[in-house]
């Protein structure tokens, strides 16, 4: 096997390894945006805190 068909495996399984990192990534981002935006409209209903100087 030549020095070619080496680097295409080795850029083959680095694509696949991001591919699936960036899909798996951008789905948790997508989760924290949500978790955040609930986060905040909870925080509206209660009021939020009342914060005393002191």
């Amino acid at each position: 096997m030549g020095l070619f068909f080496w680097l295409f495996l080795v850029l083959a399984a680095l694509w696949l390894i991001l591919w699936l990192g960036v899909h798996i990534t951008g789905g948790l981002i997508h989760l924290l945006i949500v978790v955040a935006v609930i986060s905040l409209i909870i925080h509206f209903i209660r009021g939020g805190r009342k914060t005393t100087a002191v």
